[in-house]
Parts: structure tokens; C-alpha cells; sequence
């Protein structure tokens, strides 16, 4: 069954669906087997993006982005993941649109695609991709800046590539702290593995990570289990019920100050980690924190060492795309 569907940024047909979520095995130690069911129902969207975009700029980003080894594909020139909307797990293909500045994405899933959930998976794709930023002011200021201008040129309708959900970062930036990436991997796919949602997409299995729900059914003595961190259990057990006692909406669109002070109220959660939160999670690039690796790939761009009164002026000559500059000199500096 095929239901082919054009899905424009901020046009959405919104009707109720009813769902039943899924709820991950919480017995200690033991973390749901599921075999992928196979898709028998898809959905096709057209996601309008901003232009200049460069999907194939979205693609080499997420070959080397080590927080979703292994959860998301990038063969063929398209990328492939799970998501889990309205107690569904969805597989999705996402191609460069050959006609117009978007993405095309087919939706499979063992049930029927309805309206509600195709809405869901359409924005939340739209943000892991930042389809909708506007990148006009931002190459405006780039084109007076010589020495990062290379770095646009490079980098060229490249729309910052952000975490499927600011819940999934939530948990990644507790469990990449002190470790290395490939523990901090290890442990990210045993909560993912744990909840079972698990699809098949063009013939490799793919993970979406748990839903609020779900991850709300894990005890702390379940995760510490699972991650086989007592500390970071203890974190992520608390900032996850936590999380659920804030407004998304308001994190979204709220005053910066006021949302970082709700996010450094979170277990766990410092100001590096909620500073990545509101760039990588949220897309609030209006502030910019620097740390050790942003002002190494500065000094690669520009030529020389900044102290920290030369590197706040430069920042603020970004003004609120401070964060797209910072995450730029990361990718391309």
C-alpha cells in the first residue's frame, strides 16, 4: 500500500491518530529481541527546503558524525533511518529532490502511515536536516570575512545537520562525558537496542532511538545495566524525567537565558553540554560557547592563536548566527 503525499514546510494536514506505544522490556539486564517487522505499508513526503541546499553537504556531514554510527545509512546518495512518532517505528529513505531545492522521503512502516504521524516524521526530519534555516544573513557576513569565506565555499548550502531530537542529545551528552566515543557509542545503541524498535530499510536494519515514553519505562538499575555506568545511570535516569517537565515549544522559541537555565537545571547537564544542546538539539544558534576543539579549528582557519578577548569579537561580529560560524569552523575549518 502506497500513499504518495506532498508535505510543504509548515503545511500540514493535522488529524488525530490513534496509536499504542511500545514499551521496552525493563526486567534488569535484559534488553528486548525484536526481529525488524517487515514494512508492508509506505508513505512519500516532499520536504520544502531553504535555499541555497546542498543534500550531498548533508550526506558527507553524516558520514563522519560518530554520535549515529550505526543507527543511520548513507549509501546511494540517501540517507536511511528509523524514527519513532506516535508509538509507531518508521523506516525512511531521504533523496535530494531532483527538481527543486527539498528532499524526497518514503516513510515504511508495518501499519498504515496516517496523517498525524506523517506530520510528526516530517518535522522532525526537517529538523535533524535544518531544511527551513535561513542562510542569507549568515553567507552575507561570511563574504566580509576572508579567511572563513574558504570555509563557505566548501561548505555551501550546507544546513546545519542536528540530532533527530533534542531528547536523543539529551542522552548522548550525558553518555559521551569522560569516555571515548566508541564506549559512548556502545552504550548509546544498548538503550537503543533496548527498546526494540527496529526496521528494515532498503534491506539494512535500522534503530530509532526510544521515544519519551519508552525511555521513561527504564529504571535506574535497568540502565546501569545497559550502559554499565552507575554514575551516568544515576544522570540519565533523573534528567530524563526531568526533560519530560519541560515545554519543547518554549526550549524552541523561549529567551536564550531562560531556556539555558532550565537545561542546566537537567542531571548531568554543564555549561558545554547545555550550550550543545541548544546549538546541535535545538538549533538556538544565537550564543556560542567556545571550547578547546572550536578555537583549535580557528586557528586553523584564521592563521593564529586567539586569546579570548579577539575570539568574543569575532563571535559577536556573527551576532545570532554565532552557532552556525562555530559549528562551520568545526566541519570545514
Amino acid at each position: 500500500m502506497t500513499d504518495t503525499t506532498s508535505f510543504e514546510a509548515g503545511a500540514f494536514a493535522a488529524r488525530a491518530e490513534d496509536a499504542s506505544a511500545s514499551r521496552p522490556t525493563t526486567g534488569r539486564g535484559r534488553a528486548r529481541t525484536a526481529t525488524a517487522p517487515a514494512p508492508a505499508h509506505s508513505r512519500t513526503l516532499r520536504l520544502a527546503a531553504r535555499p541555497p541546499f546542498s543534500f550531498s553537504a548533508s550526506l558527507a556531514f553524516l558520514r563522519s558524525f560518530p554520535a549515529m554510527t550505526g543507527q543511520q545509512g548513507t549509501a546511494h546518495d540517501a540517507l536511511t533511518l528509523a524514527l519513532r512518532e506516535n508509538g509507531t517505528t518508521l523506516g525512511a529513505r531521504v533523496t535530494a529532490a531532483p527538481d527543486a531545492p527539498a528532499v524526497d522521503c518514503v516513510l515504511t512502516a508495518a501499519t498504515p502511515v496516517g496523517d498525524a504521524t506523517a506530520e510528526a516524521a516530517a518535522h522532525r526530519l526537517s529538523h535533524h536536516l535544518g531544511l527551513a534555516d535561513d542562510l542569507t544573513d549568515f553567507y552575507r557576513l561570511a563574504r566580509l570575512d576572508r579567511p572563513f569565506s574558504r570555509v563557505v565555499e566548501r561548505l555551501y548550502g550546507y544546513h546545519q545537520v542536528s540530532f533527530p531530537s533534542p531528547r536523543e542529545l539529551l542522552c548522548w551528552a550525558i553518555l559521551c562525558q569522560r569516555v571515548p566515543l566508541p564506549v559512548a557509542r556502545k552504550m548509546k545503541q544498548a538503550l537503543v537496542e533496548a527498546a526494540g524498535n527496529r526496521i528494515t530499510v532498503d534491506g539494512e536494519p535500522r534503530w530509532a532511538f526510544p521515544d519519551a515514553e519508552q525511555l521513561a519505562c527504564f529504571d535506574e538499575p535497568t540502565l546501569q545495566h545497559l550502559i554499565g555506568n552507575q554514575r551516568k545511570a544515576g544522570y540519565l535516569h533523573r534528567a530524563i524525567r526531568q526533560w519530560l517537565d519541560l515545554d519543547e515549544s518554549f526550549l524552541r522559541t523561549g529567551p536564550y537565558g531562560e531556556v539555558r537555565d532550565q537545561l542546566l537545571r537537567l542531571a548531568g547537564i554543564g555549561p558545554w553540554s547545555a550550550s550543545f544542546l541548544l546549538i546541535r538539539g535545538l538549533g538556538r544558534t544565537e550564543h556560542l560557547t567556545p571550547d578547546k576543539e572550536m578555537l583549535r579549528a580557528a586557528q586553523r582557519v584564521y592563521g593564529h592563536d586567539f586569546e579570548d578577548a579577539a575570539f568574543a569579537a569575532l563571535t559577536t561580529r556573527y551576532g545570532r548566527h554565532q552557532g552556525y560560524w562555530g559549528h562551520y569552523l568545526r566541519v570545514g575549518g
